[in-house]
């Protein structure tokens, strides 16, 4: 894929929730901002997109988020303090956060309206241009990232696409749940999309994870959308409607996914990527298989 001629140019990364089920650890920190081993999950999102070819990013952000905003800020005085300290190691880390040629853009949403009132405020930035949604709870790893899988898609058919994955049948009303009638080397056309079903009632088990590509004719679909569910638009309404204009694609990605938007896929996640860490993963592998051993033995579960 040629970078350099990349469609998409912009992403849209919906910060504003309020983090509740990372209580009390996101009183005062953006859940955005909690690290996975040495990173915050924002980076690693941020990252994903970069890498993707996309160098305009817009954070639609809310009240006590100012820490994102700081962290892909330059911090002078810290860099020279590492410099004159000779940590020459941990001073590239820290101005590799974000290249040059990307460019940040904030914009406020007052109120916590939902995922399609985020989006619908990066209106104005966006224009008449397909973007990327990103939902940094969402961590995906994979070579190349799944942000340049859906770039690809995108360039190859010029219709929107949504990243799914098989869930658990009893975690259908968790996730935006679409039906496809079939796939093609993990591509499909889908037909139907519902937010949040219950087991009951889902048409399937792919659940959109938090990765979309749409093109700009989603926005008039949530200017239009009364509020929904839990007084939130939603933006699994707002592709309902899109479906009826357009095709919307499907795209079982490759690559593995950890929902750290629960405290279990947080730890999980975790756990794996220490295990990955050139720094330590020998000495965090050996620390872990002796804790099971003493735990195993002592006849602890």
């Amino acid at each position: 894929m040629n970078l350099s001629n990349n469609i998409i140019k912009k992403a849209v990364f919906p910060v504003a929730g309020l983090g509740i089920r990372f209580l009390p650890a996101t009183k005062a920190t953006p859940k955005e901002m909690l690290p996975i081993v040495d990173k915050p999950l924002i980076q690693y999102a941020v990252e994903e997109v970069v890498a993707a070819g996309i160098r305009e990013l817009i954070f639609v952000t809310g009240r006590g988020k100012r820490a994102i905003e700081d962290h892909f800020d330059k911090t002078c005085e810290l860099e020279a303090n590492l410099e004159a300290r000779g940590q020459h190691h941990l001073l590239t880390h820290m101005r590799s956060i974000l290249p040059d040629d990307v460019d940040c853009i904030y914009i406020r949403q007052a109120e916590p309206l939902g995922l399609g009132h985020a989006v619908l405020r990066a209106r104005a930035v966006v224009g008449n241009e397909p973007f990327a949604v990103i939902l940094a709870d969402d961590l995906i790893s994979g070579t190349p990232g799944c942000t340049a899988q859906m770039v690809e898609l995108y360039g190859r058919y010029g219709n929107s696409v949504l990243a799914v994955e098989p869930i658990p049948s009893t975690d259908t009303d968790k996730y935006g749940i679409i039906e496809v009638p079939n796939f093609v080397h993990g591509v499909g056309r889908i037909n139907t999309i519902v937010e949040k079903p219950p087991p009951s009632e889902a048409l399937s088990n792919l659940g959109v994870v938090g990765r979309y590509i749409l093109t700009p004719a989603i926005f008039p679909h949530l200017a239009a959308l009364s509020e929904g569910e839990n007084d939130e638009i939603q933006l699994t309404d707002g592709i309902a409607r899109l479906l009826r204009q357009e095709p919307v694609l499907a795209l079982r990605f490759t690559g593995k996914r950890h929902d750290c938007g629960s405290k279990l896929g947080f730890l999980k996640a975790t756990v794996e990527y220490a295990l990955e860490h050139p720094e330590f993963k020998y000495e965090f592998l050996y620390y872990l298989a002796g804790y099971l051993h003493r735990n195993t033995t002592s006849g602890q579960p």
